[in-house]
């Protein structure tokens, strides 16, 4: 279901390398002249500079918010029980918390984010994915963002359907009330707005690896950066 609310502007690549770029420049210049270089830029980029060291991007106009009621998670593609989660429903799973970095490939990092929800490992059990399934699709209810990871990546603990961060419901500009956590990669892979999984045979490249990101988009060791790991 498209829930996008307009055509939208996408960001392109060289949009956010020049983002880095100016980023750095803020960091070097002080934080006043930083909002400076975040107001400039929002005009052109979906970009809107946020409290606590977040930067909140999209590639659309605008998202229609869905409330705690009205969300559902879809679970699709090679599981032998297909669902659609409520809020409720994840609640009812077991629940993991984490507390780790959030690492954007542009250059900004918030430290010691508290995230709880479902570990995806554990959704993936409740649904029964195929065991010989390769990879998983994710689409965000933006209507536009797409993400992948391999079945080995989506295996891992520190990978959370995050329905919490700071011990508080994810907001709506956060990418609530349901976002993809991917702990040890860029915050790109963190789809917002997470509307749909896959459960499928290969990886398809998400939105920015189709712009020229690494697929594998660990930190530190992906996309040319040499960032501290941030788990």
């Amino acid at each position: 279901m498209d829930e996008r609310d307009g055509g939208g502007s996408p960001v392109g690549r060289r949009i956010v390398l020049g983002m880095l770029g100016l980023g750095a420049f803020g960091v070097a210049a002080g934080a006043r002249l930083q909002q400076g270089v975040n107001e400039a830029l929002e005009p052109i980029s979906g970009f809107v500079p946020g409290g606590g060291g977040f930067r909140y991007y999209s590639v659309v106009s605008s998202v229609r918010a869905k409330t705690a009621q009205s969300y559902r998670l879809e679970v699709s593609g090679r599981v032998s029980r297909p669902r659609a989660f409520t809020m409720a429903d994840l609640a009812a799973l077991p629940q993991t918390s984490l507390t780790l970095d959030f690492q954007c490939v542009t250059g900004w990092r918030v430290p010691d984010v508290p995230w709880s929800g479902v570990a995806l490992p554990d959704l993936l059990d409740a649904c029964g994915a195929a065991p010989d399934a390769k990879a998983l699709t994710f689409t965000s209810f933006d209507g536009v963002y797409t993400e992948s990871l391999t079945m080995e990546q989506a295996r891992r603990r520190d990978v959370l359907v995050a329905t919490s961060m700071y011990g508080k419901p994810v907001t709506h500009d956060h990418g609530g009330p349901v976002r993809l956590y991917v702990a040890p990669m860029y915050a790109y892979k963190s789809l917002k707005w997470l509307g749909g999984i896959e459960v499928v045979d290969e990886v398809e490249p998400g939105y920015w690896e189709l712009r020229g990101y690494d697929v594998d988009a660990w930190v530190g060791r992906s996309n040319g950066r040499d960032d501290a790991p941030t788990a």
